[in-house]
């Protein structure tokens, strides 16, 4: 547990950082973009068909099972990351890195699989 709370909260303090360092000293921040506006032209289409078959977008999201789906809970609610329901490719592999070692921890601990893990 300790090395999970040692990366739980270095991931906090990169986060308040981040945000802290993109911050501008008087200017206030501009509306954000939709969507639509930000994945328009060739390289947007491009780049959601890039994001949809390396994993990520809406069509993944309901193939996740119940550690995945809590992952994406405490991301959203805990460390307010946002949104979890339209994850990019790489968003999902970090979640997937992320339940790979909780369910290797569980198994080390207790001798069996995680309950309610999808079989690969």
């Amino acid at each position: 547990m300790d090395f999970l709370n040692k990366v739980t909260s270095q991931i906090t303090s990169d986060n308040k950082q981040e945000k802290q360092e993109l911050k501008p000293a008087t200017a206030p921040a501009p509306a954000p973009a939709t969507t639509q506006q930000q994945s328009g032209g060739l390289l947007g289409k491009l780049g959601e068909v890039a994001n949809t078959i390396g994993g990520g977008g809406p069509q993944s999201e309901h193939k996740e099972d119940f550690l995945d789906k809590t992952i994406d809970l405490v991301q959203e609610n805990v460390f307010k990351q946002g949104p979890q329901d339209n994850e990019s490719a790489i968003e999902q592999a970090k979640d997937e890195k992320i339940a790979g070692f909780v369910r290797e921890q569980y198994k080390k601990q207790f001798g069996n699989d995680f309950p309610g893990s999808i079989k690969k």
